[in-house]
């Protein structure tokens, strides 16, 4: 894709703008621009919680708020069953033909929100990502890693695996330069004590990333 947008739907405490660190990063790893911007709320655990991140074959001068993306990745099923939005309905301003990226093991979306979603074509997928995240790490914590990898596997166009995992890599060894939240920083920082080393948690995470990339490109 010359430009996709990509808005990540969550709570606080998934992960979601470390996820999008690390989309930004394995974007610009691959020769592209990529522009992360968070947006917390009340950040705080379990409140809503969005991150935007764009890319682009040209410099990218829009910061802020994505209002028409073309990708939504939901990573708590509450965004769109509890309303934990900041966006409502969850998928305002999808672009046609928009992709929908959803984690849960089962569908959840309302009749009214499908409808929706069919009137503009939207691509909906499901992928259990807490469920192959605890499978494969030990812990939900890691849900983050799966959405990257299903979203890898959904949208083949726009950005290769291997830079995604390599942009996990160097954001748990402490290589990557970026500038974390307290909240995302927390986070990296318990997840990595789920594991007696670095380079354990990075293999898990790499594990999981692969089955959940496996799953999403299967549905297509």
């Amino acid at each position: 894709m010359k430009n996709s947008d990509i808005r990540m739907a969550g709570v606080g405490g998934q992960g979601v703008v470390t996820a999008a660190h690390i989309l930004g990063t394995a974007i610009v790893n691959s020769g592209k621009y990529a522009v992360v911007n968070p947006f917390f709320g009340a950040e705080k655990r379990l409140a809503p919680t969005e991150s935007y991140v764009r890319t682009s074959d040209d410099p990218i001068y829009d910061r802020g708020e994505i209002l028409y993306p073309d990708i939504i990745m939901v990573f708590a099923p509450e965004v769109i069953t509890l309303g934990k939005s900041h966006t409502i309905p969850f998928y305002l301003g999808l672009k046609k033909g928009g992709i929908v990226l959803i984690n849960s093991e089962q569908p959840i979306l309302s009749e009214k929100d499908k409808a929706g979603l069919d009137a503009i074509g939207a691509v909906i997928k499901y992928v259990p990502a807490s469920k192959i995240a605890v499978e494969h790490t030990g812990t939900s914590l890691a849900t983050n890693m799966t959405m990257l990898g299903a979203l890898c596997g959904a949208a083949d166009n726009l950005v290769d695996l291997n830079l995604v995992l390599t942009a996990v890599e160097e954001r748990f060894s402490g290589k990557a330069k970026v500038v974390a939240s307290g909240t995302s920083a927390a986070l990296d920082e318990a997840q990595k004590k789920n594991f007696e080393k670095d380079a354990k948690m990075t293999e898990k995470n790499r594990i999981a990333i692969n089955k959940a990339f496996e799953f999403t490109k299967g549905q297509n």
